[in-house]
């Protein structure tokens, strides 16, 4: 079968420190034009450090009806690699070949004029994908009731939030049809019941033959979408096969990360007002944990501005990279303009059963009951075991892994 995306080689260069050249008159194109020889070897002189390679030597093949995770810490190349095949910056080695029509969400706002209502803006990247305008109508109302836009629909998009920016943009990629959708990690901008509609379309997508590339930081959901997965670091393919082996091996690299390594695995996409500095697991066995201790946690956070109400939200995951239990802290804090805040995370009497887990963490607004943003997120540290009791009594001595990640121990059989 012949691959409906061929990459060969693919390399993209960046040079450091590079400004825009200012315009130049006739007579300085001339001088530069005699000058050139000179200036090429010069540069071939100059220390190689001046350049950085975002994606060098990428070579792979996905064939059609494929849904291909992509994932990698933060600076791994994964969102250049994405750009390259959106056509949207041109490689600096190598080649790829397309077999059919690219939909692309990449950034909130790619591909919107801002001037424009969301009505028109529908019709725009219709006529960019290269759909007729009775295609763009017929799909247009799905496309609306799917964004919840409705209300909005000839407000200009520039007056939208970043979540209704979201909405609007994966409705467009997503129902216009296009052979190959490429969706980078936008989705942790909407709320959880978008995400998940999202992941469904895009299940749906998939199961309509169409190839899918995705790129994400939720374990969980690759595991769930994705036949394949290529994982990138330092901006080369490190390993590229079925998506659990790929996720457990990506996954177990995490057991290795340290606070040093916050911006690595930071969710977010642009550091706010508050960030993480510090995470450590607080145990006395280090990153060993019996059956049912209480794990907890020593977070640092900074602040620029005074922010208050503020809460703290953490997730635990399995290798696999589904989540096996949340919590949002009823308890909020504040943190002055400029200073930093310890605190101290305890979960009490877990029944994680033994095994390998990694969690996340979140900063946000609100408390338990209502609605929360995230205003900082970290995901896949500190990692941790919990190891069975050697009490060859207790249940979880001989557990097995597939009798899943929660151990119940109190049960009470009676007759009547």
């Amino acid at each position: 079968m012949q691959p409906i995306i061929r990459v060969e080689n693919l390399g993209k260069q960046y040079h450091l420190g590079a400004s825009q050249a200012p315009y130049a008159t006739l007579r300085d194109t001339l001088v530069g034009a005699v000058r050139a020889p000179f200036r090429r070897w010069q540069s071939r002189a100059e220390n190689s450090s001046n350049t950085f390679w975002a994606v060098k030597d990428v070579s792979f093949e996905i064939a059609p009806g494929e849904v291909v995770g992509i994932i990698g810490r933060n600076g791994a190349g994964k969102s250049t690699l994405l750009k390259l095949l959106s056509r949207i910056t041109e490689p600096t080695t190598g080649g790829i070949d397309l077999y059919g029509r690219v939909g692309s969400l990449l950034e909130v706002g790619t591909g919107f004029h801002p001037e424009l209502s969301g009505r028109e803006n529908i019709f725009l990247n219709g006529a960019i994908l290269g759909m007729h305008r009775q295609e763009i109508a017929r799909k247009f109302d799905e496309i609306v009731e799917f964004a919840e836009v409705e209300k909005f629909l000839d407000t200009p998009v520039k007056h939208y939030s970043s979540g209704m920016y979201v909405r609007l943009a994966f409705a467009v990629a997503a129902h216009l049809e296009p052979e190959i959708l490429i969706v980078d990690e936008v989705l942790a901008v909407g709320d959880a019941q978008f995400q998940k509609k999202c992941l469904g379309k895009m299940n749906d997508v998939a199961q309509q033959g169409r190839t899918v590339l995705f790129v994400s930081h939720n374990m969980g959901a690759v595991n769930q979408l994705c036949t394949r997965a290529l994982q990138i670091a330092v901006g080369q393919v490190k390993n590229f096969g079925p998506t659990r082996e790929i996720v457990t091996d990506y996954l177990s690299e995490m057991f290795k990360a340290s606070s040093g390594d916050l911006a690595q695995l930071r969710t977010t996409r642009d550091e706010g007002n508050i960030r993480f500095t510090r995470i450590e697991l607080s145990a006395t066995g280090g990153t060993t944990l019996s059956f049912g201790q209480t794990v907890e946690y020593i977070l640092t956070v900074e602040a620029d501005v005074d922010m208050d109400e503020l809460s703290i939200g953490s997730s635990v995951f399995n290798l696999s990279g589904h989540c096996v239990g949340s919590l949002v802290t009823r308890e909020q804090f504040a943190v002055a303009a400029g200073n930093t805040v310890t605190l101290r995370l305890s979960v009490p009497g877990t029944n994680l059963a033994p095994g390998s887990y990694y969690a996340s963490f979140s900063i946000g607004r609100g408390g338990h009951e209502g609605l929360r943003q995230d205003l900082d997120a970290i995901i896949g540290m500190p990692a941790f075991q919990v190891l069975p009791i050697s009490d060859e009594r207790d249940p979880v001595a001989n557990w097995n892994p597939n009798w899943g990640a929660v151990v119940f121990r109190e049960a009470h059989l009676t007759t009547e």
